[in-house]
């Protein structure tokens, strides 16, 4: 709802504004892969070997973020949340899913590409690839951070 609200406002201050002084990008899918990759950081598991790709804003600022997350094969991500409330895409490969506060391998759902899901505030969640690695795009409202349930 929140994520909503803030949208909501965006496109009434943009249409205020005719879109001047907002940050405006373009990118195609090789411009993307151009980015750099960072470390597992703000918004993301914290997990070893993802690689997230900063598409817009800044996910440890208040305001709106979209990541990119590159998850290698085989990786298990334990129930942990996130105090904004996010949605996301699946870009490649297939993402499972499940929710509650313990990792439940019969609770995931598998998400192919172009799947969609939520990540409400405060609601733990866990995840995992399988033989082949994801690619898995979030957006929210920051600042954002990670908190596993059972660390």
């Amino acid at each position: 709802m929140r994520l909503f609200l803030v949208s909501l406002g965006a496109c009434a201050l943009t249409l205020a504004t005719g879109g001047q002084g907002a940050p405006k990008s373009r990118m195609t899918l090789s411009e993307i892969m151009t980015l750099s990759f960072k470390k597992a950081g703000a918004g993301t598991s914290g997990v070893s070997g993802i690689q997230t790709r900063i598409l817009k804003g800044d996910p440890t600022r208040p305001g709106l973020y979209t990541i990119q997350l590159t998850v290698p094969a085989h990786t298990t991500i334990q129930a942990h949340d996130h105090p904004d409330d996010r949605v996301a895409t699946v870009i490649s490969g297939t993402w499972s899913l499940g929710y509650g506060p313990k990792f439940d391998a019969k609770a995931l759902k598998s998400l192919p590409p172009g799947s969609f899901y939520t990540e409400p505030p405060h609601q733990p969640h866990f995840a995992q690839t399988g033989n082949q690695p994801a690619v898995v795009q979030i957006t929210g409202y920051g600042p954002t951070g990670t908190k596993y349930i059972h660390p």
